[in-house]
């Protein structure tokens, strides 16, 4: 991808990895921009990968900006059989040029470099309607809490408290910054019930959020899902 000067993000398990919150994929997850030259650039690097749509929907423009993921698996010596996973457009995400400009760049030892989504905007991406995605979503905040807790920045404050998902660590947040707590208790309800004496009630309203979520994400996949299965089985004349 960064041969042919792809703009594109490392997201899912794989970016998990990297935010230390560690996840076994077999996939890798990309969301890309999906204008034209972006997405020459793609096909070129999929060329060199040798890489096969594998399933609906086929690869066009069309169907990623409408959220939909394309399928692709790698026949390259060196990527056999690899899974690449292409989308364009995230639920409850901003649009690509917007999170483009917050990726997360890393640089190993040998000066590769790796552009991620950023980890609130990963954060964001993970909240599906996926039992397994949740636990992950709680390991992600978790890490970089205790990682920066000691001396955070005001962003970091503000994200943890609108996503931190384990009652102690929420509560300990609240009381650590609680103007901040204060000033988003008007987005995120439950912050009221950031407080030791309240922590079943806290615990019965982050069950509550992520079933919100959940559905909130089924009811968006439900005419993408009805539109591919459309595709693999076409009505006969």
């Amino acid at each position: 991808m960064a041969a042919c000067q792809v703009r594109a993000l490392l997201m899912g398990g794989q970016a998990c990895v990297f935010y230390g919150a560690a996840e076994f994929s077999r996939d890798t997850d990309l969301l890309v921009l999906a204008d034209a030259a972006n997405l020459g650039h793609l096909e070129a690097a999929l060329r060199e990968l040798q890489a096969e749509c594998i399933a609906v929907p086929p690869f066009s423009a069309d169907y990623l900006e409408r959220g939909h993921a394309v399928h692709f698996r790698c026949h390259h010596p060196e990527a056999a059989d690899m899974r690449v996973d292409v989308m364009a457009k995230l639920r409850g995400v901003e649009p690509f040029p917007v999170v483009w400009e917050r990726r997360t760049t890393l640089t190993d030892n040998d000066g590769g470099n790796y552009i991620l989504l950023s980890l609130p905007d990963l954060v964001l991406a993970k909240k599906t309607q996926r039992s397994k995605d949740w636990p992950m979503l709680q390991r992600l905040v978790e890490a970089q809490y205790l990682r920066h807790r000691a001396a955070p920045t005001a962003a970091q404050q503000q994200f943890w408290l609108r996503e931190l998902r384990t009652p102690e660590l929420l509560v300990e947040a609240a009381a650590a910054w609680p103007e901040v707590a204060r000033s988003l208790q008007v987005q995120r309800h439950l912050l009221a019930f950031a407080q030791p004496e309240k922590l079943q009630e806290l615990d019965q309203a982050l069950a509550l959020e992520e079933r919100a979520e959940r559905e909130q994400d089924r009811l968006y996949w439900r005419p993408l899902k009805a539109e591919l299965e459309a595709l693999r089985h076409p009505a006969r004349k």
